[in-house]
């Protein structure tokens, strides 16, 4: 699988599953999860994303700050339903990372490790998402501002020749080539930029 340079430069995110150590699935349930497995995972690389990546990344480090994010151990409501714009897909990007799941999701074994009922849409708060940790009620709030971080002018048009089945090979090769700068831009360039990656503690 060829993709682009950076997709390997973003920081990784580990994290600790329980019940990845109980059924041996990883040493000391010790996962770690990759920028390209979301891309894998949405079948695409999108600010969208890239978004949910990096924002899910840095609310477990709020949530835990030095200690490992316990995967299984964290619930997740979004604000809109899970049918309302890219939602779901957001949804599915915060599913693998953090194991929240809707009413179809684990069950668990013997009273433990249930991930179902951790994910829950349509919720009364001020910023699309809210991460709470389950042994202690600590929550922050989340949202990607995106609009921050512009798309190059000929995007947009070069995207709609593309659709239309009009552009060149140039055309679509460099409408690819803007379309991951901007992903690129958005993790590399605003990362740590609190304007776009908007994090709040729950009082």
């Amino acid at each position: 699988m060829q993709y682009p340079d950076f997709f390997d430069a973003v920081p990784r995110l580990r994290i600790r599953d329980p019940l990845a150590e109980f059924l041996g699935a990883a040493d000391e349930g010790v996962l770690e999860y990759r920028y390209l497995d979301a891309v894998r995972l949405a079948g695409h690389s999108c600010p969208t994303v890239a978004g949910a990546f990096w924002l899910t990344r840095l609310a477990l480090g709020a949530l835990y700050c030095t200690r490992m994010a316990v995967r299984g151990g964290v619930r997740v409501a979004f604000r809109e339903r899970v049918d309302n714009g890219v939602t779901g897909v957001v949804a599915n990007v915060v599913s693998m990372l953090t194991g929240a799941a809707a009413d179809g999701g684990f069950k668990g074994l013997g009273g433990q490790f249930e991930r179902r009922g951790l994910l829950g849409f349509g919720g009364e708060q001020p910023f699309e998402l809210r991460y709470t940790r389950a042994d202690t009620g600590i929550s922050v709030d989340a949202s990607v501002q995106l609009g921050q971080v512009p798309a190059d002018p000929d995007m947009a048009p070069l995207m709609r020749r593309c659709l239309a089945g009009e552009a060149d090979a140039d055309e679509a090769r460099r409408f690819r080539e803007l379309w991951q700068d901007r992903v690129r831009r958005l993790l590399f360039e605003h990362g740590d930029d609190p304007d776009v990656f908007v994090i709040r503690y729950v009082n």
